[in-house]
């Protein structure tokens, strides 16, 4: 799995917020996107992603040396980030189960929920977990997504001590058949990426 860059910029009015991007992102392989807040981290992910459109250049797709079609790209991401919502009227057996059935997991559910340290609240609401429990749902559906690329945007927003312990082993044991792409400001989330990539640079008039 591969996603090619090339001359990649974004605009939001006259205001460019990052111009002439070239770059490879390949399998196997993990990177940092870093800068400060209101750097344009999330905006590049989006764009990663196909959220948003990319001002000026071009982004190319590839598996197996075949291009994917981009309307078909989120297939092959599992991605999350802070403004991403669970859906709060499940419990989490239910909410797992749902995921499951979109997008599968390298686990069972019910794997998942004991990998978490959830399994005491597999029947309860998302909806009456404290910021933290929510926040390492999210992050599972993501780490343990059966998906190619694994895309993070500050996937430690919430997180304690234990969770941040938690976040990095299991994402340690997740990067060796992945693309994976971090966007974050905090060296406890990125640390291990192999690469690193500050936005910064490509601030341009």
């Amino acid at each position: 799995m591969q996603i090619l860059l090339q001359n990649i910029g974004k605009r939001f009015g006259r205001e460019w917020i990052f111009r002439e991007i070239h770059q490879d992102f390949l399998m196997g392989n993990s990177y940092a996107i870093l800068g400060a807040n209101g750097s344009g981290k999330s905006t590049f992910l989006q764009i990663l992603i196909g959220i948003l459109p990319s001002t000026e250049g071009k982004i190319i797709y590839q598996k197996e040396n075949k291009i994917i079609n981009n309307a078909l790209i989120f297939k092959e991401i599992c991605w999350v980030a802070p403004y991403l919502d669970l859906i709060e009227e499940f419990t989490l057996e239910e909410f797992l189960n749902w995921h499951h059935q979109l997008k599968p997991f390298q686990f069972s559910p019910k794997t998942i929920a004991e990998k978490l340290g959830l399994e005491k609240s597999y029947h309860k609401f998302l909806k009456n977990f404290s910021s933290g429990m929510k926040q390492r749902v999210k992050l599972a559906t993501a780490l343990y997504g059966n998906c190619p690329i694994l895309l993070l945007d500050e996937p430690t927003s919430n997180l304690d001590n234990y969770g941040i312990n938690w976040y990095q082993n299991e994402l340690n044991s997740q990067l060796k058949n992945r693309l994976t792409i971090i966007c974050s400001n905090q060296s406890y989330e990125y640390e291990m990426c192999a690469y690193k990539i500050e936005l910064e640079k490509f601030k341009k008039k």
